[in-house]
């Protein structure tokens, strides 16, 4: 008897190693709005990437370079969700922005400048309005911190694109 209950205990322990567990998202909302703020992410960083190389604007290529590090920043601050909620980040920019990208490369100069910067100020309004959105409705304290600290610096890009916007 001694022996089958150690063999049980040692059973029930070795299922529990072996056996990962998964955080859950406290909402299926949760969810959507990390996927699609990690995709937002990525197609900011794309097209700074992008500015980085094209912009004349001095102003202009440092909002680009500011873009490409806060957003990786950002990505990086929502990866441990993603990771234990069991979702794959997106590895590049989505299908309307890949669209986006080409138009933006056949462009030069000021022209270049305005349409970037006007696509931010754009991206970032949407952004913000999910940020807001999440802060607001989301039940996990661990995730509402980081989407507070994200929406943050996406009020601040907003902010910076509108005034350059206005300069160029």
């Amino acid at each position: 008897m001694k022996k089958t209950y150690i063999a049980c205990c040692a059973a029930v322990a070795l299922m529990a190693c072996a056996t990962t567990t998964r955080a859950k998202a406290e909402s299926d909302d949760d969810k959507k709005f990390l996927a699609m703020a990690a995709q937002s992410d990525q197609n900011e960083i794309a097209m700074s990437q992008l500015a980085q190389q094209k912009a004349t604007n001095p102003a202009v290529k440092a909002f680009a370079d500011k873009m490409v590090t806060e957003h990786t920043k950002m990505s990086e601050s929502m990866k441990p969700f993603a990771d234990s909620w069991g979702l794959t980040p997106p590895s590049g920019p989505d299908s309307d922005h890949q669209d986006e990208l080409k138009k933006l490369d056949g462009l030069s100069g000021n022209d270049f400048d305005k349409e970037y910067i006007s696509d931010m100020v754009s991206d970032h309004t949407k952004a913000l309005s999910a940020f807001t959105s999440e802060a607001k409705d989301t039940k996990d304290v661990k995730f509402r911190t980081a989407v507070i600290k994200g929406k943050t610096a996406v009020a601040a890009h907003k902010n910076m694109a509108y005034d350059l916007k206005k300069k160029l």
